[in-house]
């Protein structure tokens, strides 16, 4: 089975990189200001070029090379990275370079060569190991967002899998989603005693191996209810089912044998079909924050095996994530059907969207580098007077919220699911 994670998959990649900082600046064809212009947090945040794209792949390959040793620097500036994708979608429009799978393959190699990944995420994975969560918290509490007034089925063809974060901390969330489900008479079950981690946290990090594991499990406990569609309220698990797994048993997407569909989807499908109407108003002016892992990372994942040949002509051709075919459309369509809502676009939107700083370990590791990134996406969110921002992952919300709280920015944060219910 090949290994999508074997560093040397990556070598050409890494070694044609040209600097042209596609990968740190947004494109000045999108571009509306300087002051926005800029969509990779870990350059900016360290104003070094070692903590971009270009400078990783660089220091990629002299590691490969033996001209450079691991030190607690060189981890810095490999972990110090949400793993955001936005250096991907840049790169892409010039070169069909792969940026973001050579620095998901140096974290695999960090682990494999027993230097990796940091304290903080070992914590996460011993929690995960353990108590079938990122948090640590009791696995039988995992189910305890399910209250009494929604309506679970016994069987049906479609599994909600809320995630970590909207069964422990953003129960609102799951709860605001299971609602939803219930007004469109759509029956659900989920995985109960089975349900886990997506086991993306430790995707991040480098431990792929840990992943795979995880990532079996959560699809036998899938197969085992009959139904053929997973449902999530969130971007991370989304991305995890969608990408990482096919990515993970080298298959594509369409070989999976689930189809997986994030909550703004479906809603989007039901309001369009007349099954859903959003009827009450909500006067509020917002802005739509675009996830990581439901836009530009979004996008399914399409397994490759073949060869390069002369000028990196490669045979048969390779069909690429570009980053410009995840769900961009769907929450905003939702959001412009709401009554009384007035949405406004951030100047970074869909693939040149700046991430909201929680992802690829980062909130573990570097949780000051995590809320300066919040902070700077919120600073965004206020350039266009938006009293409020909306997002579709609950990772997203969590950040916002506590960085808005901290920087007394009095913006308030939502779920997309939390504006669906509010309207029905």
């Amino acid at each position: 089975m090949k290994d999508n994670y074997e560093i040397n998959n990556y070598t050409y990649d890494m070694d044609r990189c040209i600097g042209c900082k596609g990968c740190v600046w947004v494109d000045h064809i999108y571009m509306p200001n300087v002051r926005f212009g800029v969509k990779c947090p870990s350059n900016a945040y360290k104003l070094f070029d070692a903590y971009a794209a270009m400078g990783r792949e660089k220091i990629g390959l002299a590691l490969l090379s033996g001209d450079l040793d691991y030190s607690p620097s060189l981890l810095d500036v490999i972990y110090m990275c949400q793993l955001c994708g936005a250096c991907d979608a840049g790169c892409k429009r010039n070169l069909d370079l792969e940026p973001l799978a050579a620095l998901e393959s140096l974290r695999v190699k960090c682990v494999r060569d027993g230097q990796g990944p940091l304290p903080a995420h070992k914590k996460v994975a011993k929690n995960i190991a353990e108590k079938g969560n990122r948090y640590g918290a009791p696995a039988q509490n995992r189910l305890e967002w399910m209250t009494d007034d929604l309506r679970i089925s016994q069987s049906a063809d479609v599994v909600y899998f809320p995630g970590c974060a909207a069964s422990y901390v953003e129960k609102e969330i799951s709860q605001a989603t299971a609602k939803i489900l219930n007004r469109a008479n759509i029956n659900f079950v989920t995985l109960e005693k089975n349900d886990h981690c997506c086991g993306h946290p430790l995707v991040s990090v480098g431990l792929v191996d840990d992943a795979k594991e995880v990532a079996q499990k959560n699809i036998q406990a899938l197969a085992k209810t009959g139904a053929k569609t997973i449902l999530t309220s969130c971007a991370e698990c989304y991305k995890t089912w969608m990408v990482d797994y096919p990515k993970l048993f080298s298959k594509s997407y369409e070989e999976m044998d689930y189809e997986v569909l994030h909550l703004v989807e479906l809603v989007s499908n039901l309001i369009n079909d007349g099954a859903l109407s959003l009827t009450k108003g909500l006067e509020m002016r917002a802005t739509y924050h675009d996830p990581c892992h439901l836009g530009r990372q979004g996008e399914p994942w399409t397994e490759w095996d073949g060869t390069r040949g002369r000028y990196g002509i490669l045979t048969p051709k390779k069909s690429y994530r570009r980053g410009t075919n995840g769900v961009y459309q769907a929450p905003r369509d939702i959001l412009a059907k709401t009554p009384g809502l007035d949405v406004v676009e951030m100047p970074r939107m869909r693939e040149n969207a700046f991430c909201c700083g929680a992802g690829g370990g980062v909130s573990d590791a570097y949780p000051d580098f995590a809320m300066w990134s919040a902070a700077e996406r919120l600073s965004e969110v206020q350039s266009v007077a938006a009293e409020a921002v909306v997002s579709a992952c609950p990772y997203c919300k969590k950040i916002f919220r506590d960085a808005s709280e901290e920087n007394k920015m009095n913006i308030k944060v939502f779920d997309i699911s939390e504006i669906i219910l509010a309207s029905l």
